[in-house]
């Protein structure tokens, strides 16, 4: 029995089954509206009884087929489609009874003497019964069309993965390059002329293009000391005393002092 029932929700009748629940009820409704417009037509009336049970019983069908598909797209709606699911459900739920009353109320009508004369009555209450079904079969069709609810144009749900099965990943902050000491790459170093550098001949001036360049600064010669003690070895002579005024000596040379 229940791979029966399975194999019927398979068929999704809900559709076909609400298309014969709407235009049943509302002829039987217009039927009887014409029979009572021609009392004369009593087959309009005995007709109109009949679909309107037929009706009744189709709506009933629609109960049934639209809980086998509310359960089978409730969990996939949502935002406003679910808003528009939830009257169009409520209104499924009540209406079946109503149309059961409105069924047993027009066969009293037709066979009971004293409640023929609610006749006036069940016709308004059925015209505004009619009413609510068209409304509820609008919103049927918006959720299918609009919402392609039941349909394979409803996004399915996204799978909600568990933080052990994926944890996730945040990006790793942008960090400084590290830094590395080079003793050798210093500042650049001011380049200060030493004395002996920076003083020049007598009547040479200095090149007005020439620029300081980072290159190291020469050491200065060992200045050779003003007293000298000649060794023997070298066989070095002493300069006599009146070397001084020699003409050979240069203007600038030191004398050399006396050996003692």
């Amino acid at each position: 029995m229940q791979a029966l029932v399975e194999t019927i929700k398979a068929w999704q009748l809900h559709p076909v089954v609400d298309h014969f629940t709407v235009a049943l009820i509302i002829v039987a409704i217009l039927v009887d509206l014409v029979a009572s417009i021609i009392p004369t037509r009593m087959w309009l009336r005995y007709s109109a009884l009949t679909i309107m049970i037929l009706g009744t019983a189709a709506a009933w069908g629609s109960y049934l087929t639209g809980g086998w598909e509310a359960g089978r797209v409730w969990d996939n709606v949502k935002g406003p489609a679910l808003d528009v699911l939830k009257r169009h459900a409520w209104l499924g739920d009540w209406l079946p009874w109503v149309f059961l009353v409105l069924a047993v109320w027009r066969i009293g009508i037709q066979f009971v003497a004293f409640i023929a004369g609610t006749r006036p009555i069940y016709l308004m209450v059925a015209v505004v019964a009619g009413g609510v079904l068209l409304y509820q079969g609008s919103l049927g069709g918006k959720l299918v069309y609009d919402y392609g609810v039941g349909t394979a144009l409803l996004p399915a749900p996204a799978a909600t993965a568990s933080p052990q099965a994926e944890p996730t990943t945040t990006p790793a902050e942008p960090s400084s390059l590290p830094t590395v000491f080079n003793p050798n790459a210093s500042s650049t170093p001011t380049v200060t002329p030493s004395p002996e550098a920076s003083s020049s001949p007598v009547g040479v001036s200095p090149s007005p293009e020439a620029s300081p360049t980072l290159t190291e600064s020469p050491t200065p010669a060992a200045t050779p000391s003003p007293v000298s003690s000649p060794s023997a070895s070298e066989g070095t002579p002493v300069n006599p005393p009146g070397a001084e005024g020699s003409p050979s000596a240069s203007p600038g040379a030191t004398p050399a002092p006396k050996n003692l």
